[in-house]
């Protein structure tokens, strides 16, 4: 399997006028907001960790548990995470779920039988059926990680909320369209579907922004 090689500010310039090109109202958000940011999120243990505290919570509540989580695991490793009680680490903010999630990926990387080093040599599906085994990680948590922590070009998060709301209001569908239904659709991105996703994400905070200032 071909195995593209991360995003650069290059090939985010190429691949965001390929968009474009294909796609009108994609066109149009680039017109009226510019290029998206390049959201980032580090590589490896502390990467998964910021992405389930993301889980279903806003960006700001996110971002609150994992400043007090590094502040209180200090350095933030794996090995350094376990020994922390769960009492402890519920003082940062963690709820039993995502203690139970943050945990069980720790205890995966400490004891060797995760490697994520090797796993982001080798292709997506054994990166996504390795991450899968642990507890709390599903598909959106993979593509997230794919996307944002090791800046894979076509990896696409179809059930992540944002994108479906965001393709929604872009295209002006009666009913929002279901991740198995965004995945068809976005098979017209490949291979930039990373690209075409941070497009959408930047529309819809676009809008919600200038909502609130009016």
């Amino acid at each position: 399997m071909l195995i593209l090689q991360p995003l650069t500010e290059e090939t985010i310039t190429l691949g965001i006028q390929e968009l474009v090109s294909r796609d009108n109202d994609l066109a149009k958000v680039i017109q009226t907001y510019g290029y998206p940011p390049n959201w980032i999120r580090e590589k490896g243990f502390i990467g998964l960790i910021r992405i389930i505290l993301g889980q279903q919570v806003s960006v700001a509540s996110a971002s609150a548990i994992f400043n007090k989580l590094e502040l209180l695991v200090n350095p933030l490793t794996p090995e350094n995470f376990i020994t922390f009680e769960d009492s402890q680490l519920q003082t940062a903010g963690l709820s039993r779920q995502k203690l139970a999630y943050t945990r069980a990926l720790a205890a995966a990387i400490a004891s060797k039988q995760l490697d994520l080093d090797q796993l982001e040599l080798g292709d997506e599906a054994t990166l996504r059926a390795e991450l899968t085994k642990i507890k709390g990680i599903g598909n959106w948590t993979v593509d997230t990680y794919l996307m944002m922590s090791l800046q894979r070009p076509d990896a696409f998060p179809a059930s992540d909320l944002g994108v479906i709301l965001a393709y929604q209001q872009l295209k002006d569908l009666p009913i929002r369209p279901t991740p198995s239904q965004l995945e068809v659709i976005a098979q017209k991105w490949r291979p930039w579907r990373a690209l075409a996703t941070r497009i959408l994400w930047h529309y819809y905070l676009s809008k919600a922004t200038k909502a609130k200032s009016i």
